[in-house]
């Protein structure tokens, strides 16, 4: 029920959600209100002594009551109401429903409400539904509702982050959060999350730690460090007790290691962290700077080029069945071999132009082994201005991108092969456009094969691959094709002449003769990929536009079919553009076979992570894998047969050709 109540008859109540607030925020809405008047009713609840409970709208009823204050409203002031009952879980929810509408409540707010209706008896479920939420995010308020005191005051005081409260419920023991806490009371270093969540889930350090390892046993023995050990302990498995002075020692060492390294590179900064990839939060705000991988000289190239060869030599004895296995045992050990030396080649770190250098500014990380790392990729907090324009500050993944060295010609080939898989299994199951295409084929071919001597002049054999024996077995594509094939109705192969044979074939069904079409006319598609040169088909890329192709569902990027055979950029850019630079600093320091194994894992989607990193993930495929959309053909047929994906093309097209 609507109703006008005298503001002196208005008092906050106790139930009403928000606890904190903005004074910024509150100093607008009393001009607001001054100004406009108040635009929306309070809810209230009938309290003792004719008073009334303000239910939600307790900063509007402050800046009335402020405004009353300073004369500028009568204390008599009428002011529209929302009279509600019910019971005060009810109460609280409605509460909590308004404010959700309007400022954004500090996330302890949030929790103590949650939590409170999930006390009156509602499930978490019941609370996302209700307020249009996640569960895991209603989830994530109730932890909170759990933390020790004095992190969860400070996270309504907003003296800490949410990031940094996250960080303390790593752990459910709340003494340990609190003794934690008061530990970083006097750091003199920039606290982030990682080193909240180290601490609290570290009792003691082992002495194998890269924080130990870095600040040295006599020196964390002379600060004071006291350590504990066992009877078969050794100085790797001895327990470190003192967390906080290990910290704050690793710290310095960290300071004093970024201080060295920025003068021996003449950057304009290097900043340290104890983490092993540079986090999020410690690149909020800066800008990218580009860079490239250091050119390989000729005589690297010429090396490169010969292990290759020497890869596809070795490479031929494993597929070929008829090898022995003193052969096969020894193929195995020399691609070991070569696959090291081509690791070694195509590992090459980027390089910063000297004229970026006194306004660049790189990070330190601590490698698992204790050892200082500086990490390959480089920032400013200025604009920089380039031969080619401004750079401005960018996160995320609009930041410049290494192009990467080259590409292997087998890798090309095999990805060619697999990537015609991926079209001739549509086609196969698009008899109406295979048909098309078949006669297209055939009519555009007039008079060009005038040797033959032939019944008919139509022909369809199997197009075979640049790579001799190579299929992909566990591609989706190609065992979808096997499986397309063995599906056909091959009964009028018992047919014991030609015409008996076709005879029992026009006896088919309209559906298995359509299959057939299918089938006889995509194993004729040759190899491709989205670029120019040798491998370029564009009639592919305009077929694969029509059947509306998304290779990222039938072709996935694993170390063994791709980032164990690209540079290390090639792998790091595809990271960011899933995740950006958080995703690549992480993996960055990487040895080149760790980072393969985890950008697989990555980019099938099997890592916890954002739901919209993952999506980024799961999505990619190399840009000559990908198949043109109709908007892209349309451009190339007007610009001329330009390749559609021009960026990338000219170094493809160079190795393909």
């Amino acid at each position: 029920m609507i109703q006008s109540i005298s503001l002196k008859m208005l008092v906050p109540s106790p139930r009403n959600v928000r606890k904190s607030s903005d004074d910024l925020a509150d100093r607008q809405l009393r001009a607001d209100i001054a100004a406009r008047g108040l635009l929306q009713n309070l809810v209230v609840r009938k309290a003792k002594r004719g008073k009334f409970e303000v239910e939600a709208g307790g900063r509007r009823l402050a800046a009335l009551q402020a405004l009353a204050e300073e004369g500028k409203l009568p204390g008599t002031h009428e002011v529209t109401c929302l009279v509600i009952e019910g019971e005060e879980s009810e109460v609280r929810e409605a509460s909590l429903a308004e404010n959700f509408q309007r400022l954004a409540m500090n996330p302890a707010d949030e929790a103590q409400a949650f939590a409170s209706i999930i006390d009156a008896g509602a499930t978490v479920e019941d609370v996302a539904r209700r307020f249009g939420l996640t569960v895991r995010f209603v989830e994530g308020r109730l932890r909170l509702a759990s933390l020790a005191p004095c992190v969860f005051e400070a996270l309504a005081e907003g003296t800490i982050t949410l990031d940094m409260a996250k960080a303390y419920g790593a752990i459910s023991d709340i003494d340990r959060q609190a003794h934690v806490y008061a530990e970083l009371q006097d750091a003199w270093y920039q606290i982030t999350p990682d080193t909240i969540r180290r601490m609290v889930l570290e009792a003691t350090v082992r002495g194998s730690d890269p924080r130990a390892v870095l600040v040295g046993r006599d020196v964390y023995l002379a600060a004071g460090g006291r350590i504990e050990r066992e009877l078969f302990d050794d100085d790797a498995s001895e327990s470190w007790i003192d967390v906080a002075l290990l910290e704050d020692l690793a710290h310095k060492a960290m300071e004093e290691a970024a201080e060295k390294t920025a003068l021996e590179y003449g950057f304009a900064w290097v900043r340290p962290t104890l983490g092993n990839y540079v986090s999020h939060d410690l690149i909020e705000g800066l800008g990218r700077l580009p860079c490239e991988p250091a050119p390989m000289t000729e005589q690297e190239a010429k090396e490169l080029g010969e292990l290759e060869a020497g890869y596809d030599r070795v490479a031929a004895v494993l597929e070929d069945e008829d090898s022995d296995e003193d052969e096969v045992a020894k193929a195995e050990q020399e691609l070991v071999v070569i696959d090291r030396a081509m690791r070694a080649l195509n590992d090459r770190p980027p390089v910063l132009a000297d004229e970026l250098k006194s306004e660049a500014g790189a990070f330190l990380v601590l490698s698992r082994n204790g050892e200082p790392t500086l990490v390959p990729q480089y920032y400013t907090e200025t604009e920089v201005i380039t031969d080619e324009g401004p750079i401005e500050a960018v996160e995320d993944s609009g930041t410049a991108k290494p192009k990467g060295s080259s590409l292997s010609q087998r890798l090309l080939d095999e990805l060619a092969m697999q990537r015609r898989d991926i079209l001739a299994i549509h086609l196969a199951n698009d008899p109406a456009l295979a048909l098309d295409f078949m006669v297209f084929t055939l009519a555009d071919a007039d008079g060009h094969n005038w040797r033959a001597k032939k019944a008919s002049t139509l022909v369809g054999p199997v197009a075979s691959g640049p790579v001799a024996g190579f299929e992909a077995k566990d591609a989706p594509a190609s065992a979808a094709l096997a499986e397309f094939a063995g599906s056909l109705d091959e009964s009028w192969r018992a047919g014991t002449s030609d015409v008996e044979r076709f005879a029992r074939f026009r006896a088919l069904s309209d559906e298995a003769r359509s299959a057939w079409l299918g089938h006889v006319v995509s194993r004729t598609l040759v190899a491709s990929l989205a670029c120019e040169g040798e491998r370029s088909a564009p009639l592919h890329e305009a077929l694969g536009s029509l059947l509306e192709i998304e290779t990222a569902h039938w072709w996935r990027p694993t170390a063994t079919n791709y980032f164990d055979r690209v540079a290390k950029a090639r792998t790091l850019e595809a990271l960011d553009t899933a995740g950006g630079p958080e995703l690549v600093s992480r993996y960055a320091a990487s040895k080149k076979a760790e980072l393969a194994s985890a950008a697989e894992r990555i980019f099938s989607g099997n890592f916890i992570g954002e739901a919209d990193v993952k999506e980024r993930a799961q999505a990619w495929v190399p840009p000559i894998m990908r198949f043109a959309s109709a908007e892209e053909v349309q451009l190339t047929d007007h610009e001329g047969d330009e390749a559609v994906n021009a960026e990338e093309s000219d170094e493809i097209a160079e190795q393909a050709a």
